[in-house]
């Protein structure tokens, strides 16, 4: 996450092109510093990088490549924890290979596919997410101007907590009456997260199928697997429903959530009790998707909604890749001899506690700091009390630099520390999962590596984009502001 990508999620947002989704989707690249307010000064700019078609990932081989890849290794890391007590699964010699793989195929077909339950849980999901999304109150926010629309601004309807408590209430009723136990969840893990993987491809060929059948689509490559990967539609919705934001918020932090929910009620079955790691895991995907949804109206104006297109990067991670790679602390701790036997010590437990609260409050004020600043600026801001508010959420006479661009750049609060302070925040978060399983199994730390991997890409990106944006302006905001993620280290 990233964030949803987020958030939210909610997860990740500087204030510049911002990004705040639940380290939401976390295949997602952003432009994402801490500006505001984006001016009139320079549509040329904004224009071209719009129209701008820059070939990233390898290009069409590196993202069939990941398009492949990504399915596969999530298949392996479960398998890995549900057989093989959350060791690195491998063939006996190189002779052994095949027989190997036709071990792992045996698995798989007996254990992850699809049946009645997995595929109405799924689709049933998703549709309640949709109609909540389609139907609760909330404010109409403004997202950014969007070039290719001549500068119009769309309005998202940010109905996220009310259908967040919907969510949570219907739950809760399915559960205790009978009707769905939650723990059957985390039971069919398997089949649910292939209904999810064939979801991410389905939605990802229908899309662009759409897309060319109706000739809306934009920056288009030529490249037929790399556009596919990217996406061949910019906005796409279904009535006043916008699906990039219903699939970044609505959908991975949930599943991760139910998940965490599901395995702590399957031990209280199993053995009368819930351990403190379930507790914290359940507690850390509990404040994750929380803040995705009671931040939501900051989700309209980060990159993934103004300016990546709506493909397989944001489609299948969202719909599959987050919820069901993110959760692998919580399998490791129900799937695994090992982890179903962990029990830290007290001061462990309070370290990593502490370490994910700490982090939590970080990421939360810094994204509400540059989410409020910026719009307060364009006049968007609705002061909302959405549960928790935490203090030094707000930046009363902010410090920031004008750009010739038209944009202001935060350098006060938070952002006057480090350009991704919420990145920091979000990492020391992700890293507290990993350290919840203690050094058994190397899979629980896939997340936290993997998110390092993709911020610091993100930031290379973001770096590259201000520089060309801001030229002059964006050098005087690094000398004002010197580190990227922890003062005074780097």
């Amino acid at each position: 996450m990233a964030p949803p990508h987020s958030t939210n999620d909610p997860r990740e947002n500087d204030p510049l092109l911002e990004d705040d989704t639940p380290s939401t989707a976390v295949a997602v690249d952003i432009d994402d510093s801490p500006t505001c307010g984006e001016g009139s000064t320079n549509k040329q700019i904004d224009v071209k990088v719009d129209k701008e078609v820059k070939l990233e990932f390898g290009g069409a081989t590196g993202v069939t490549f990941m398009m492949i890849f990504f399915p596969t290794i999530m298949y392996y890391f479960w398998l890995c924890l549900e057989f093989n007590n959350g060791a690195l699964a491998h063939p006996d010699s190189i002779s052994d290979t095949g027989a190997w793989l036709g071990r792992m195929w045996k698995l798989l077909r007996d254990h992850a596919t699809p049946n009645l339950f997995a595929v109405s849980t799924y689709v049933l999901f998703c549709a309640l997410q949709a109609f909540l999304a389609y139907t609760m109150p909330g404010p109409v926010v403004k997202g950014l101007p969007v070039p290719s629309l001549g500068f119009k601004q769309l309005e998202y309807l940010c109905n996220g907590v009310a259908s967040w408590y919907v969510t949570l209430i219907t739950s809760a009723i399915l559960h205790l009456t009978g009707i769905f136990p939650l723990s059957r969840i985390i039971d069919n893990f398997g089949p649910i997260m292939t209904v999810s993987i064939i979801a991410g491809f389905a939605v990802t060929i229908g899309t662009y199928a759409y897309g060319i059948w109706s000739k809306n689509t934009h920056r288009m490559s030529g490249y037929f697997m790399y556009d596919l990967f990217m996406g061949a539609v910019l906005n796409p919705r279904i009535g006043k429903l916008d699906l990039k934001i219903w699939a970044e918020i609505r959908i991975p932090w949930v599943i991760l959530f139910y998940l965490s929910v599901s395995a702590a009620l399957k031990e209280y079955e199993t053995t009368g009790h819930v351990r403190a790691e379930l507790w914290f895991m359940v507690l850390a995907h509990g404040l994750y998707v929380n803040a995705c949804m009671k931040g939501e109206e900051c989700i309209p104006t980060t990159w993934d909604i103004f300016y990546e297109k709506w493909g397989f990067m944001l489609i299948f991670w969202n719909l599959s890749g987050v919820p069901f790679t993110y959760c692998y602390s919580t399998l490791y701790l129900v799937k695994t001899e090992t982890g179903r036997a962990l029990s830290h010590s007290v001061p462990f437990l309070v370290f990593n506690f502490a370490l994910l609260l700490i982090g939590y409050y970080i990421w939360d004020t810094a994204n509400s700091q540059k989410n409020r600043f910026r719009m307060s600026q364009s006049g968007t801001y609705i002061p909302r009390n959405t549960f928790p508010q935490l203090p030094w959420g707000t930046l009363h006479n902010p410090t920031y630099i004008k750009t010739e661009h038209g944009s202001l750049l935060l350098t006060s609060g938070w952002w006057g520390i480090a350009r991704k302070i919420h990145y920091t925040a979000d990492l020391m978060m992700a890293l507290s999962w990993g350290l919840i399983c203690g050094t058994g199994s190397l899979i629980p730390y896939f997340y936290p590596v993997f998110f390092l991997i993709v911020l610091v890409h993100r930031v290379t990106r973001d770096m590259e984009r201000c520089s060309i944006k801001y030229g002059k302006d964006w050098e005087t905001y690094c000398q004002k502001v010197r580190w990227i993620f922890v003062p005074y280290i780097w």
